[in-house]
């Protein structure tokens, strides 16, 4: 539907609204016009000698009336169409339809506020087509561990398949594939709406930088990929959720592994920040493939994965959104840097 057009809605409805407001305008302006038209009349046959009732009589209730029919129809051009729009987009968000807006007229003096609320509804349909992107995301991301887990097992009740171990091990490996899922779906509702308990502690940055490259050293060394990490003070402490920000690292680290070829280099620096609001800067850079520009704006959104068909199911396509909320939880700031064919950077202020 054309942002600009009018909801549609039945022209009798549109008449009864204004019945009121063309009933009151004309009462008004009728006892104001005559008024004045009377003093006027008064005033200057004073002046005349003249004073014919009649004139009053017949010329008065004309002149009113042609005043209040144009003060009538200045007064809804001005106030009456603009507020019918508004209302009439009302009812049609109110039963749903999130395309409808109001028409917009720079000469108009509801400008601003029709400008203000056509935003409020394109915020409110943009966030209703997250809600179904979302839900048909976690279809599809639930709909082939489900059916691998029903086709191994009616294999095995069928006779087709032996209940092997490895068939019940590629089972039981589906089974944690969907936990997992769940527990990072449940995670990022509760870092979304601040509901995520957070236990701060404070704690020296090179231990969580020791326990990571401990973590992913063997890993690294596995697929040719040079792991390091650097500080620029090693008595740098942090006040924070240890886990949680070493949960955060360790998506980074592991993207960074996915994405890296072999004989390239991921690096986690830290420093620290002086003159502002945050006092940690962490960056974790990789050599490997980069993103595209136009990935960049999404990275941050579930289920986004730069495998675009999805064949890739060792991660859920959670983990940058879970990351970028904990960092905000955290009253922290993530950002990230690429170009295809020279690496990545995330850059993590807290």
């Amino acid at each position: 539907m054309n942002p600009s057009h009018h909801p549609q809605f039945p022209p009798n409805r549109r008449g009864r609204r204004f019945l009121p407001f063309g009933f009151f305008f004309f009462g008004i302006f009728s006892l104001f016009f005559g008024g004045v038209a009377a003093i006027l009349y008064w005033a200057f046959s004073e002046y005349s000698g003249i004073r014919n009732i009649w004139l009053l009589i017949c010329a008065a209730p004309v002149a009113v009336a042609v005043l209040a029919i144009f003060t009538m129809f200045t007064m809804y051009i001005r106030f009456g169409k603009p507020l019918g729009d508004m209302f009439n987009t009302i009812d049609a968000v109110s039963e749903g339809n999130l395309s409808a807006r109001v028409p917009e007229n720079k000469s108009d003096m509801f400008s601003e506020l029709i400008k203000r609320f056509n935003k409020m509804i394109e915020e409110l349909e943009r966030a209703e087509q997250q809600r179904r992107n979302l839900t048909a995301d976690i279809a599809h991301e639930l709909r082939t561990p489900l059916h691998i887990i029903q086709g191994n097992l009616e294999g095995v009740l069928d006779g087709v398949y032996e209940a092997t171990p490895d068939h019940i091990n590629n089972t039981l490996d589906e089974t944690k594939l969907l936990a997992r899922l769940v527990e990072d779906l449940q995670t990022l509702a509760l870092a979304e709406t601040g509901q995520l308990p957070l236990h701060s502690t404070r704690f020296l940055l090179a231990d969580l930088m020791h326990d990571l490259t401990s973590s992913f050293s063997s890993q690294a060394k596995a697929q040719g990929i040079a792991l390091s990490s650097e500080m620029d003070d090693s008595a740098l402490e942090l006040n924070a959720d240890y886990d949680r920000l070493n949960q955060v690292l360790s998506n980074l680290i592991s993207n960074a592994l996915r994405h890296t070829p072999s004989g390239g280099e991921i690096s986690v620096e830290t420093e620290s920040i002086s003159g502002g609001e945050r006092s940690v800067r962490i960056r974790v850079k990789d050599s490997g493939v980069g993103i595209a520009s136009a990935d960049l704006p999404f990275i941050f959104d579930r289920f986004w994965r730069g495998d675009k068909s999805r064949s890739q199911r060792s991660n859920s396509g959670l983990g940058l959104a879970i990351s970028k909320q904990l960092i905000l939880a955290h009253k922290g700031t993530i950002e990230v840097e690429s170009e295809v064919g020279k690496g990545t950077i995330f850059v993590i202020e807290l």
